[in-house]
């Protein structure tokens, strides 16, 4: 729509620089009376337009017709800014929902909703099982507040059953099936109200990329994600959660037994504590103390997130990185301060089994066992997604025109 009111106000200004021009180039030739009277004249042919003006109604741009020598000499961008020619070829659908109130356009709404009005727009969703009869509000006696996901073979059948008995029905279970086999799992009772889902050899990480968006998961109060080889004879999950709510935990694992080949000591159980914080590690792999990996640390094997650390993880997960290794060094970015609110469960632990049964879904490569190609990868993701954090940041702190040489080893 154009209005004719902006125009001719415009029309009005272009006509005054013009004038402006011509008699200050003059100004010092006339008298003073006749200075004077010209300023008289000009200001008067200003209000006289900005009259008109505002005294005509708002009419549409294909009604006007306006001879094509007149247009250059008006300021167009009065009327629509950059795109002030866009008037004359009568095409304002770039911004019709703004201008038009018989359109519904809310800017506010998700992106891709703003047609919709707010009351229909429903952003999240979940996991709940519902029937295919009977008034929907009727469909579910209880929600589940969290959610536990396993990455899981056939193989490992008998130890998912084990660790899905710690879970009460307060829990939804998510299985992600990485050999394609699904159906086998309904001897177990609970793998009727159990969520399935199949892609052949992938890793959880793709699949929480895929299926655990945080809109999808948002009912959840916690998200417990889960490798399948853990044993959990000393673990109760009510019991754990209580742990992590009374010590503030908005990233945790439950601790693991000391054993054979464990990495870090942060993850190591303590039998003096509910939870620990922080730890001592071997000289020279811990420079700053409250880093990881002697605080604000998690291992990747069974992580849990609050809800709206989830929010933030999620987003910091690679789309085309599918193990995992340096997310766990990076946890911290998503909460503060890390060192309080990253810790692990003394009171509450597990046993890391170390069945390598992810490198047995991998391929030989060029004379390379299948574990072996597997672990390689592994590496060379840790190694990329190090360069792409630590590039990101450096830009951003750049683009603030921050000094960020000794930012980037603290934050």
């Amino acid at each position: 729509m154009f209005d004719p009111k902006k125009f001719y106000t415009c029309y009005s200004n272009s006509l005054q620089v013009k004038i402006l021009h011509i008699h200050c180039c003059s100004f010092a030739k006339r008298k003073p009376n006749e200075s004077m009277k010209f300023i008289v004249i000009f200001f008067f042919g200003g209000f006289l337009g900005l009259f008109i003006g505002l005294s005509l109604p708002t009419f549409s741009t294909t009604k006007l017709n306006l001879p094509s020598s007149l247009l250059p000499s008006i300021d167009l961008s009065c009327i629509r800014g950059s795109n002030a020619w866009s008037f004359v070829k009568n095409d304002d659908s770039a911004s019709s929902e703004n201008h038009n109130p018989s359109k519904i356009w809310v800017p506010t709404n998700p992106r891709g909703s703003e047609r919709l009005p707010p009351g229909i727009v429903n952003a999240q969703s979940d996991f709940f099982l519902r029937r295919l009869w009977g008034l929907p509000s009727e469909d579910l006696t209880s929600k589940p507040k969290y959610l536990v996901t396993f990455t899981v073979g056939y193989q490992q059948k008998n130890n998912i059953d084990a660790a899905v008995k710690k879970f009460s029905k307060d829990f939804t279970i998510l299985l992600f099936h990485y050999d394609g086999r699904t159906t086998e799992w309904d001897e177990f009772e609970w793998s009727k109200r159990a969520i399935h889902v199949s892609a052949h050899k992938q890793t959880k990480w793709w699949y929480a990329k895929r299926f655990l968006h945080p809109d999808i998961v948002a009912s959840y109060e916690y998200i417990f994600m889960w490798d399948e080889d853990l044993g959990v004879e000393n673990f109760n999950a009510e019991e754990y959660l209580k742990l992590v709510k009374k010590h503030g935990l908005e990233i945790s694992q439950p601790a693991l037994e000391p054993q054979k080949g464990l990495i870090w000591n942060m993850t190591k159980r303590r039998n003096d504590s509910e939870v620990h914080k922080e730890a001592q590690e071997k000289p020279g792999k811990c420079k700053y103390p409250l880093l990881p990996p002697c605080a604000a640390f998690v291992e990747i094997m069974a992580p849990v997130f609050s809800r709206d650390a989830w929010r933030c993880v999620w987003h910091m997960i690679q789309n085309e990185f599918v193990h995992g290794w340096g997310l766990d060094f990076a946890f911290r970015k998503c909460v503060e301060p890390a060192h309080e609110k990253i810790g692990v469960v003394d009171a509450q632990w597990i046993v890391h089994q170390g069945i390598p049964s992810l490198g047995d879904q991998g391929e030989a490569q060029t004379g390379k066992p299948a574990w072996r190609a597997v672990k390689e990868r592994c590496g060379m993701e840790w190694r990329m997604f190090q360069g792409r954090l630590t590039n990101a940041e450096k830009g951003y702190y750049k683009s603030k025109g921050i000094d960020f040489s000794n930012l980037l080893v603290h934050n």
